[in-house]
């Protein structure tokens, strides 16, 4: 039970609570609790909605992380797309989607479907009443920000030899 409440809290973030926990219960946590002010400074990025912000955050931590998972350096590209549609940035938005986005979909027919659907909000004057305006949510942000974390959190692991 102990390591369940230990593994909540360190997924969580909640690194003063994790310490306190250790040194009550003695149970010791998989990860450093020093590497959970990094990955929750990324995780608030995205929340922020400062995509760049936490994909520079992400490489610092560990490039590999981006390198080898496709499909989260696609998300994070994605939620970009939908920050710049968010402010109003439509040429930017439009060139980006181009640019940095259309070559990952000719590769992979999910991303395709996925950039077409973030694309399409581009349509609509008002996309906050468009049939697709859950991509502007802020449970949007909360999903990529939770597969980031769920990303390092699984190198840091990774790198002690566990699994989280």
């Amino acid at each position: 039970m102990n390591k369940l409440v230990m593994n909540f809290l360190v997924t969580e973030g909640y690194v003063e609570a994790a310490e306190k926990f250790r040194m009550e219960s003695g149970t010791e946590p998989d990860i450093d609790l020093a590497t959970i002010s990094d990955r929750m400074a990324v995780k608030k990025a995205v929340q922020c909605g400062n995509v760049e912000d936490a994909i520079e955050k992400v490489n610092d931590l560990n490039p590999e992380i981006l390198d080898t998972n496709p499909q989260l350096f696609f998300h994070l590209q994605q939620q970009r797309l939908i920050e710049l549609i968010r402010n109003g940035k439509i040429e930017e938005a439009l060139e980006f989607a181009q640019e940095e986005l259309a070559p990952r979909g000719e590769e992979n027919q999910t991303f395709l479907e996925e950039l077409e659907r973030t694309v399409s909000l581009l349509a609509f004057e008002d996309v906050s009443n468009c049939p697709l305006g859950e991509l502007l949510d802020i449970s949007q942000r909360l999903k990529t920000a939770s597969e980031v974390n769920a990303a390092i959190l699984t190198s840091q692991s990774h790198e002690k030899g566990l699994c989280v």
